[in-house]
């Protein structure tokens, strides 16, 4: 005689282990099964932002779930960053910052959340950073301006901010090449943009998506830009490795992080729907144009490319003594 019909509760035991094995399985099967969230720790048209609504678009198709971007701008990324990290680990919310995820936590004294409370999950582009004077300067590459810098009072160069990556090229200038240059910081790196074409400043380094529609437009002159590879949008920019300077090198990255104690299953699903979106010829059609590099990868690269930047820039604040303003 079978041993379930002897046992009537051992039968029912069975049953609900069975069931509750079987709904365990579609639990984690089923995510996402409703609206996730993308928040950019900064205001609306930027570069940041750009990509966030690129990529969420093509997750949303990846994942079949609506994909909603948030900006949460403030304290140079730390508002987003915070409501991230102390969001509920389920697979909903997800932050796509820049490198102030890394270089807020080397140059602020108090941070409202640890570091290790955000898990990378996808590297997303690049947007060089391209060194620019104006349009009429008699400056004409990268050495011209250091040499112009070591004349006189040296040159004015315009940043977004403490930590900002243009206030790390023009570090990385004056700590690889002696260069003369007194840091002027603006709110925005549109701004510092804006004070160079207005003559107020001599030169400023800024995203390609920001200064490619001003560099052909005849409005600035681009000197180098600052990434290992040239700009798919505008190939005759010489970076500034080619031209001697292998030191100066950075860029407006963007990545996505998702708050500490997602399940493994999840990051891995969004990395893969991540990469699979960057990769899609619609997207890259989108973004390159822009002097945007779709990037994507495993979480494994992210991780790696992470710690790279944190051991490149760290001896960078600790050299010149970068504080929060």
């Amino acid at each position: 005689m079978n041993l379930f019909m002897c046992f009537p509760a051992l039968r029912r035991s069975a049953l609900a282990l069975l069931l509750l094995a079987a709904a365990g399985g579609a639990s984690a099967d089923v995510w996402p099964s409703r609206v996730i969230k993308f928040v950019v720790p900064f205001g609306p048209g930027g570069a940041n932002d750009l990509v966030a609504r690129a990529v969420a678009e093509g997750v949303s198709k990846q994942l079949g779930q609506p994909v909603v971007v948030e900006n949460k701008p403030g304290a140079g990324s730390v508002l987003g960053a915070d409501l991230v990290a102390k969001s509920a680990p389920d697979g909903y919310t997800f932050l796509t910052p820049a490198a102030g995820v890394i270089t807020n936590s080397l140059i602020k004294t108090k941070m409202p959340y640890q570091p290790e409370d955000l898990v990378p999950v996808a590297m997303l582009s690049v947007s060089p950073s391209v060194i620019v004077v104006a349009a009429d300067s008699p400056v004409q590459d990268l050495k011209g301006l250091i040499a112009a810098s070591k004349q006189g009072a040296g040159i004015n160069f315009s940043t977004a901010g403490t930590g900002s990556t243009p206030h790390f090229v023009a570090e990385m200038l004056r700590l690889k090449t002696a260069a003369n240059i007194q840091v002027i910081p603006y709110k925005s790196g549109s701004e510092g943009m804006l004070a160079v074409m207005g003559k107020q400043v001599d030169a400023t380094s800024e995203a390609s998506v920001v200064v490619l529609p001003q560099i052909k437009g005849g409005k600035l002159r681009a000197l180098a830009s600052t990434w290992n590879r040239r700009i798919a949008a505008m190939p005759d920019i010489p970076t500034a490795q080619e031209q001697g300077f292998a030191d100066v090198f950075i860029g407006h990255w963007s990545g996505m992080f998702a708050p500490k104690g997602t399940p493994e299953d999840i990051l891995e699903k969004m990395n893969r729907a991540v990469d699979a979106a960057l990769k899609s010829p619609e997207l890259r059609a989108r973004l390159t144009p822009q002097g945007i590099d779709p990037v994507g990868g495993s979480r494994a690269d992210f991780v790696k490319f992470l710690a790279s930047e944190k051991a490149r820039l760290e001896p960078i604040v600790r050299a010149v003594h970068m504080q929060e303003d």
